[in-house]
C-alpha cells in the first residue's frame, strides 16, 4: 500500500527531527509540504499551459486564469491531502471515512477563510506588505489546520 511506503520513508528521515517534534507532527509537516509543493506546481502548469493566462468562460461565470488555476490546484490537492492525512498522518483515527472527509472539507474551508480574512486585515487594514503578511499567515493557518485535523477531522486514537 502507498501509505505504508510513505510512512516507512518518513520514518527513515525522522531521526534528525526527533528532538524538535513528535513523529505525527513530522508526518503532518512532510505531507503538508509535499501537498503544498504539488499544489504550486499544478497552479503553475494550469495558469501557464492549460489556461494559457487567458480568461476561462464557464456556463455560470468567466474565471480569471489565476482563479481557474487555483480551482484546478484545489481539485488535485484536496483529495491528495485527505488521503495523506487519513492514511499517513492520522491513521489511528477511528471515525468513519465519510465523517473524516466532511470534517476535512470543513477544516480546509476554515483554513481558506482564515487565510483570506487574515490577509485582508494585515494588508488592507494594517498596511503590512503582502509577502510578509502571507508568511505570518502561513504559520497561523498551518497551526489552525493541524489542530483542527488532529482534534476534529481525524480525532480518535492517534499514532505518536
Amino acid at each position: 500500500m502507498i501509505a505504508s511506503f510513505i510512512s516507512r520513508v518518513l520514518e527513515f528521515f525522522y531521526p534528525p527531527f526527533r528532538q524538535w517534534m513528535p513523529f505525527q507532527t513530522f508526518r503532518y509537516a512532510a505531507c503538508g509540504a509535499y501537498n503544498t509543493a504539488m499544489g504550486i506546481l499544478v497552479f503553475f502548469v494550469g495558469y501557464n499551459f492549460i489556461f494559457k493566462k487567458q480568461l476561462v468562460p464557464t456556463p455560470i461565470v468567466t474565471l480569471s486564469p489565476h482563479i481557474a488555476a487555483m480551482i484546478l490546484s484545489f481539485m488535485v490537492t484536496f483529495p491528495v491531502g485527505f488521503y495523506l492525512a487519513r492514511y499517513v498522518v492520522f491513521s489511528g483515527s477511528m471515525l468513519r471515512r465519510r465523517h473524516q472527509l466532511f470534517r476535512y472539507f470543513l477544516t480546509t474551508m476554515g483554513s481558506v477563510f482564515l487565510n483570506y480574512i487574515n490577509l485582508k486585515i494585515m494588508v488592507d487594514i494594517l498596511g503590512f506588505y503582502p509577502t510578509i503578511s502571507q508568511v505570518i499567515n502561513v504559520v497561523i493557518v498551518v497551526t489552525f489546520s493541524y489542530l483542527m485535523q488532529k482534534y476534529f477531522a481525524f480525532r480518535g486514537a492517534h499514532k505518536h
